[in-house]
């Protein structure tokens, strides 16, 4: 098995882990429970989105390794906020969840870095039928996890 070389998106990762940590830390309880952004999430359940990014990617981007064609995995994307709610991140305990989104987080990097070359090129549908290769995947997940980061940055500032 070839394996692929995405140093620069897990190293990315590991840096975002390393940079906002402490920072997350640190947030007293008002400003992650009252501040919200233009999706009127507060940064308790833009983390919570962050947690459920790593998993439904994890997922997808073990799935694609032994499949060809994912055509039938759910895409949560348009359930963003179900799933928000559903988890209740609003009232979970802000420690756990930190250790939660920087241990998958983690893990994620693993993956990418055990990914077989040979099946980059394998895709799955987005619910608007938008095929997505595993390897088109891989590289928009350090940009989706920047993107959520800046927010948490927009409302701490």
């Amino acid at each position: 098995m070839q394996r692929a070389d995405f140093t620069h998106i897990t190293d990315g990762i590991a840096q975002v882990i390393e940079a906002e940590e402490n920072l997350l830390s640190s947030l007293p309880a008002e400003v992650i429970t009252q501040r919200r952004n233009r999706q009127n999430r507060t940064i308790k359940q833009i983390l919570g989105h962050l947690i459920d990014s790593a998993s439904n990617n994890h997922q997808r981007m073990i799935r694609l390794q032994y499949t060809k064609d994912l055509l039938f995995f759910p895409d949560y994307r348009q359930d963003n906020d179900l799933w928000i709610a559903l988890q209740d991140y609003q009232n979970a305990d802000w420690t756990n969840l930190i250790q939660l989104w920087k241990f998958y987080n983690l893990h994620i990097i693993q993956v990418i870095h055990s990914v077989d070359r040979t099946k980059l090129d394998n895709y799955w549908c987005d619910f608007e039928g938008t095929k997505v290769t595993l390897k088109e995947m891989i590289e928009g997940y350090l940009d989706h996890l920047h993107l959520h980061i800046k927010e948490i940055h927009e409302l701490v500032a």
